[in-house]
């Protein structure tokens, strides 16, 4: 039996010692697992006890350590039990680096995840912006792993002086060949920055209209009025005039109607204060002014403006509606009709060269009054 374990098995070292290192690691793995399950345990009670975002933060870090890492640890820690020859003790040497580095970028990557998840959920902020949120996330991670994978490079001897100024040239070309890509990343940024519109607000422009949602680092998700989901890339976005509906705080209307030539100064007198009365009576309104504006090409028109302190829109419609009928109503009750488009015709004829049509004879002026409806073009 000693004899089996003073035999060399592996890189010259016997049998017992790579026993040693086996028990090692194998004792390494449990501890390292137990005291981080303490850890943890204990971060949770405080966390709960002091309600501390800070504490449960680190918890919710230790709880995502790498099993693989821990073992790989393990196994590091049993080989120092080995009379290992020197150009394996380097390398174990930058093992240990990578290990301990990349554990450390798995704990401050599941951080970021949980500012993010915060940020954008609310919890524990007051404000947030998700495309402001979601690219200083991407950025984060991106600088972490780079620093990391620069830091291992340079631990295992790599001169990574050029290979940063490398990394800058093919940069620039790689920028080159996605400058649209970019461009869009940009207009997101400019998005989060000077926030024209924000999720879930009713958006206008071209000839789109819908409700926003979902502001990407490429694209903007809007959902039109008709159902349909509108992509539309953030720097053709911007280039646009944005009417933003949802922050308008009240309505302005401006609206008007004609009534007939024949309407006596007195009658017209009474339309302002019915007007007047028609919208105060509506609820939700305020008024501003009703004037009879001036003389149409045939009839007299009025302008009527006033706000609409719900800038609901369906608000606008139901109040516009009860005005409507109030002044249909009133000015029936005076006998005032509402005006239609109409054209007077004179025809200036010679009398002493009439001519009989029809067996009528026509002579002198002639009026043909002729009618539209307005709503049939």
């Amino acid at each position: 039996m000693k004899q089996w374990l003073d035999l060399n098995v592996f890189l010259g070292i016997s049998a017992i010692d790579w026993l040693y290192a086996a028990v090692a690691a194998i004792v390494s793995y449990l501890v390292l697992s137990t005291a981080l399950r303490l850890a943890t345990s204990r971060l949770e009670t405080l966390a709960a006890r002091t309600s501390a975002r800070s504490i449960d933060l680190a918890a919710e870090m230790i709880k995502h350590t790498s099993t693989t890492l821990l073992l790989f640890a393990a196994l590091l820690i049993g080989s120092e039990f080995l009379a290992l020859p020197a150009k394996w003790a380097t390398r174990i040497g930058h093992l240990w680096f990578l290990v301990i580095g990349v554990q450390i970028a798995i704990w401050i990557n599941r951080g970021v995840t949980i500012w993010t998840r915060d940020r954008l959920t609310g919890e524990g902020v007051t404000a947030h912006n998700p495309v402001i949120t979601t690219m200083m996330s991407w950025a984060l991670r991106s600088l972490l792993w780079s620093v990391l994978l620069l830091a291992v490079l340079a631990n295992m001897g790599v001169n990574i002086t050029a290979f940063v100024a490398s990394l800058g040239v093919g940069g620039v070309a790689v920028a080159l060949a996605v400058q649209s890509i970019l461009s869009d990343l940009f207009a997101s940024l400019a998005i989060g920055l000077d926030k024209p519109f924000e999720q879930g607000d009713f958006i206008v422009f071209g000839d789109i209209a819908g409700s926003v949602e979902h502001i990407g680092l490429k694209t903007t998700r809007i959902r039109s009025l008709s159902g349909e989901e509108i992509v539309c890339g953030n720097t053709e976005l911007l280039k646009n005039t944005i009417h933003n509906y949802k922050r308008m705080s009240e309505r302005r209307i401006q609206f008007g109607f004609r009534v007939p030539y024949q309407t006596s100064p007195e009658q017209l007198r009474e339309i302002p204060a019915l007007i007047r009365a028609a919208v105060e009576t509506a609820g939700t309104t305020r008024f501003d002014r009703a004037h009879f504006k001036g003389f149409g090409d045939s009839a007299l028109e009025f302008e009527v403006v006033y706000f609409v302190t719900d800038p609901g829109y369906n608000t606008y419609m139901d109040v516009q509606q009860d005005i409507n009928l109030k002044l249909m109503t009133e000015l029936g009750k005076r006998g005032i009709t509402f005006a239609v488009p109409t054209q007077t015709l004179h025809i200036a004829g010679d009398g002493e060269r009439s001519r009989e049509r029809d067996g009528s004879a026509i002579k002198g002026l002639y009026s043909v009054r002729m009618s539209r409806d307005p709503q049939r073009g």
